[in-house]
């Protein structure tokens, strides 16, 4: 098998430009991101086609790559829909367009001849038999499905030809239904989860009802609160970069576009160190517990595996609670600095005051604390804390941080 040690990518999400930017200074090599038509993340923010052209420009400026969603399943009074708008876009140098439906496949074909396709996950594909088709339609990457196994993706890349390239997830909520083909939205909320409006009700809480008692619940566990037996905790592969990489997977993906700017941060750093470490030395590459520590401060579930080393079990799931684990807040997004004053402006996020130990962090850099010894608001006004929503702030730091980096607190036990 060729040697793809050098091709691995770091894919991000980017539900919008502040995130996309961010992704891509932060150390993605490419992201995916949805227009306002066709993608399957309907409340993710998603670009106007003017937006897209800015975007292209960023990520191609950066050396990097731009992929955009086109995964819906369109229904028929979809499609004059989508032929107007691929033809509003087809001259954006966009890298490539993650499709799922052969309909649409065929529209990116007939107004963009020569576009890159890569087959969403939403295709679930499951099978080598599968993806030799998809290959022989002209799509030059597969994003396996959440259910595969090491061994079958490892069974998939022998199978395909030396230049197709395989995509999979390595980080992010994982989804009860497969592939993502859920009916509950549909069914309990009027919102089609394959057309971009899910609304997530495996996260929600459930008890049990029998026909014959209405109105009575019944705990489906041994515990007051209801269950949540359909919650899965999210995947965590930054410790199995290896055996990734030997399966021969090339692009590791973050699932994640309705995440915050300050999660797609933290998680793309912490994978950004994991894999450059690989990188730097895959003979002798040791996993880095601080790595996950990293990841840990951004908002997440318990995690997980997946599927890929075993079928799930109830040790994948959360029975208790749909709740985030968030131990630490973003406070704050540093604009830029005065070297005249020493003084260094910061767009408030979330609550902080004088006193307060801050952890800092920016592109490709390791976050160090500052304790916070005195704040002006704009006017000049020395304060003692930030309690408004974007509230801009000028603050003297210890060690001056860089444009871009971003301030974060760790929560009282």
């Amino acid at each position: 098998m060729t040697d793809r040690n050098n091709t691995l990518e770091l894919l991000a999400p980017a539900g919008d430009l502040e995130k996309l930017r961010t992704a891509i200074l932060y150390g993605a090599d490419a992201v995916y991101f949805g227009g306002q038509i066709g993608s399957l993340r309907a409340g993710a923010g998603n670009l106007t086609i003017e937006e897209i052209r800015e975007a292209m420009d960023f990520i191609h400026s950066h050396g990097c790559k731009g992929y955009m969603t086109l995964n819906i399943y369109a229904h028929n009074d979809d499609i004059p829909v989508l032929r107007d708008y691929i033809g509003k876009i087809r001259d954006i140098p966009v890298d490539a367009f993650l499709v799922s439906d052969p309909g649409v496949m065929g529209l990116i074909r007939e107004q963009i001849p020569d576009a890159e396709i890569h087959l969403s996950t939403q295709a679930n594909t499951t099978n080598y038999l599968t993806a030799a088709f998809w290959v022989s339609q002209g799509v030059k990457r597969i994003v396996a499905a959440r259910e595969m196994s090491l061994a079958e993706l490892t069974e998939m890349r022998r199978q395909l030809p030396d230049d197709i390239e395989i995509e999979a997830f390595m980080h992010g909520a994982m989804c009860i239904s497969y592939s993502g083909r859920c009916l509950l939205s549909n069914f309990m909320a009027g919102r089609d989860a394959n057309r971009g409006a899910c609304t997530h009700p495996c996260r929600w809480k459930y008890s049990l009802v029998e026909e014959q008692r209405p109105g009575e619940y019944y705990p489906i566990e041994e515990d007051a609160r209801g269950s949540y037996i359909m919650n899965s905790r999210d995947l965590c592969m930054i410790d199995c970069i290896p055996d990734l990489v030997n399966a021969g997977v090339t692009s590791f993906k973050i699932e994640g576009r309705m995440k915050s700017m300050y999660y797609v941060a933290t998680v793309v750093s912490a994978y950004r160190s994991a894999i450059d470490k690989y990188l730097a030395d895959p003979e002798n590459f040791e996993y880095d517990p601080a790595d996950f520590e990293e990841l840990c401060k951004a908002s997440h579930r318990e995690f997980t595996h997946g599927f890929y080393y075993n079928k799930p079990t109830d040790r994948d799931q959360n029975y208790l609670t749909s709740d985030y684990i968030r131990d630490y807040s973003f406070v704050g997004l540093v604009r830029e600095h005065d070297p005249e004053t020493g003084l260094t402006t910061v767009e408030q996020r979330n609550k902080f005051s004088v006193g307060d130990t801050i952890e800092i962090f920016g592109p490709r850099t390791p976050y160090y604390e500052e304790v916070i010894q005195e704040m002006y608001d704009e006017e000049g006004e020395p304060v003692q804390s930030a309690p408004h929503p974007q509230q801009i702030l000028r603050i003297r730091f210890a060690r001056t941080p860089g444009e871009g980096f971003i301030m974060r607190k760790k929560k009282a036990q």
